[in-house]
C-alpha cells in the first residue's frame, strides 16, 4: 500500500486490502483456480511497480517534461485521487457486469496508462496517464480480495492471499531500484516502454485463466462512508491519514535528496532504494511477530520513529553510509506501519470488515495523494529540507492522533 499500502499477507493484508462483497466459491469458479490466482498476483505487481516506479525516476521526468520536481511529484501522487473514487464507487458499478470482465477492463486501462506515460509529451499528458493509472489501482484492489474468495474453497483463501501479496512484497522491493538503474541506461521512458510486454502478457493470461464470475450484490457507498459515524473508526481514518501523508510526503522526494544533498550517483541511487526495499520484509516479520501484544504501542510508536528517522536523514545527509543506514531503518519502520493497520481493520471494524476494508484504502490512496502534493509544494516553495520536516509533523500528528490507542479501540 507500499511504501506500498501491502507488502505480504501481514502488511495490507487480506483486510487491509480494499474489500468488496464476497462469498464462498461458487460452481462459476474454475476447477484449476490457482491459474486465476497467479494472473492476479502478477496484476498486482505491475500495479505497484507502475505506481511507484516513477518516485526513482523523479528527476529525468521533471527535466524532460519542463515540470520542476515538486510538479512531477504532485503528479505521481494523483494517480491517488482517482484511486480514491475508483475505491468507493467500484464495487456498486461492477456489480452490474460479471466480475472477470471488469478485472481485464481495468488491466486494460493500465496498459493505456503505461502507453500514455511512455509516449507523454508534455506534463499534462503525464497528469491525464497517472489518472487512468488511479483508476485501476483503486479498482483491482478494491475488488481483488473479494474475487480471491470466489475462485478458491474457504480453506485455501489464506494461501492464495499470500501468493496475491507476495507480488506485491516482490514489486515492493525491487520496482523502485530497478526502474533507477534501467532508467539510467535507456532512460525513463524506456523503463514504460520496457512493462508493457509484461502487462500484455498479464492481459493474455487473465483472459485464459480467469473464470465467468456473475454479478453479486455490492456494497453501496453510503455503507462505507456510514462507518464514519463511529468514533472510533473516524479517529482510526485520521491515524491512517496522517500516518500515510507523512510517509509520502518525504518518500517521494528522497530521489532529489538523495542526489542534491548525498550527492549519489544512478548506482549508488538503486542500491539505497533497493536497501530501503529489502527492509520491507524485515519490517513486515518483525511487527507480525509483535503486533499480538503490543498492536496500539506500534501504532502510537512507529510513526514518532519514522519521523525522527527521516529528520535524521536530514542531519546525516552528506555522508553517504550514513542515509544507507538510516534508509533501511526508514524502509523497516515504514513497512510495519500497513501490518498495524490491517490487523486494526479486524478488530475495529469486525462487524463489517467489507466496507471497513473499502473505507481504509480510501483513506490510505488520499493521503498518499495529498502527502505527495503537500512533499511538492514545499520542496519548490523552499527547499527538500522543508519537505521532509513537513514530513516528520505530519507522522507525529498520526502518533498524537492514535494516543494510547482508547480512542480507537471498538466499544465493548
Amino acid at each position: 500500500m507500499t511504501p506500498s499500502t501491502a507488502t505480504h499477507h501481514a502488511g495490507p493484508e487480506p483486510t487491509t486490502a480494499p474489500l468488496a462483497a464476497a462469498s464462498s466459491p461458487s460452481a462459476t469458479a474454475t476447477a484449476t483456480p490457482w491459474a486465476a490466482v497467479g494472473s492476479m498476483a502478477m496484476c498486482v505487481a505491475l500495479l505497484i511497480a507502475s505506481e511507484f516506479m516513477p518516485v526513482s525516476l523523479l528527476t529525468p521526468i521533471a527535466t524532460d517534461l519542463h515540470a520542476t520536481q515538486g510538479m512531477a511529484g504532485q503528479a505521481i501522487s494523483v494517480s491517488g485521487l482517482f484511486a480514491v473514487v475508483t475505491s468507493l464507487f467500484i464495487a456498486t458499478i461492477a456489480s452490474r457486469f460479471d466480475r472477470r470482465h471488469v478485472l481485464l477492463a481495468l488491466t486494460v486501462v493500465m496498459l493505456a496508462s503505461l502507453l500514455l506515460i511512455a509516449s507523454a509529451t508534455n506534463f499534462a499528458v503525464f497528469m491525464a496517464a497517472r489518472a487512468l493509472l488511479g483508476i485501476t489501482v483503486g479498482g483491482f484492489w478494491a475488488l481483488s480480495t473479494a474475487t480471491i474468495m470466489r475462485l478458491v474453497p474457504d480453506a485455501a483463501v489464506p494461501k492464495a492471499l499470500g501468493l496475491l501479496y507476495t507480488g506485491n512484497a516482490v514489486a515492493a522491493a525491487f520496482a523502485a531500484p530497478i526502474g533507477s538503474y534501467v532508467g539510467g541506461l535507456i532512460g525513463w521512458r524506456g523503463v514504460f516502454w520496457a512493462m508493457t510486454p509484461f502487462v500484455v502478457a498479464n492481459l493474455i493470461w487473465q483472459w485464459a485463466s480467469l473464470p465467468s464470475l456473475p454479478p453479486q450484490a455490492a456494497t453501496p457507498v453510503r455503507k462505507v462512508l456510514g462507518l464514519l459515524k463511529r468514533p472510533h473508526v473516524a479517529f482510526a481514518m485520521l491515524g491512517v491519514m496522517l500516518t500515510f501523508a507523512g510517509a509520502f510526503a518525504s518518500f517521494t522526494y528522497f530521489r532529489p535528496f538523495l542526489e542534491t544533498t548525498t550527492g549519489v550517483t544512478v548506482t549508488q541511487l538503486s542500491l539505497l532504494l533497493l536497501c530501503l526495499g529489502a527492509a520491507g520484509f524485515l519490517g513486515t516479520y518483525s511487527a507480525s511477530m509483535l503486533i499480538g501484544r503490543h498492536l496500539y504501542a506500534l501504532m502510537r510508536w512507529l510513526p514518532l520513529a519514522l519521523a525522527a528517522v527521516t529528520l535524521a536523514m536530514l542531519v546525516a545527509g552528506h555522508w553517504l553510509w550514513a542515509v544507507g543506514g538510516l534508509m533501511v531503518a526508514w524502509g523497516t519502520l515504514n513497512s510495519a506501519i500497513p501490518v498495524c493497520w490491517s490487523t486494526w481493520l479486524s478488530k475495529g471494524v469486525a462487524d463489517d470488515p467489507e466496507s471497513g476494508g473499502g473505507l481504509m484504502v480510501a483513506a490510505i490512496q488520499l493521503a498518499i495523494m495529498l502527502g505527495g502534493g503537500l512533499g511538492g509544494l514545499l520542496l519548490d516553495g523552499m527547499s527538500i529540507t522543508a519537505t521532509f520536516v513537513g514530513s516528520a509533523v505530519l507522522l507525529v500528528a498520526a502518533s498524537v492522533s492514535v494516543g494510547n490507542g482508547k480512542r480507537i479501540r471498538p466499544a465493548e
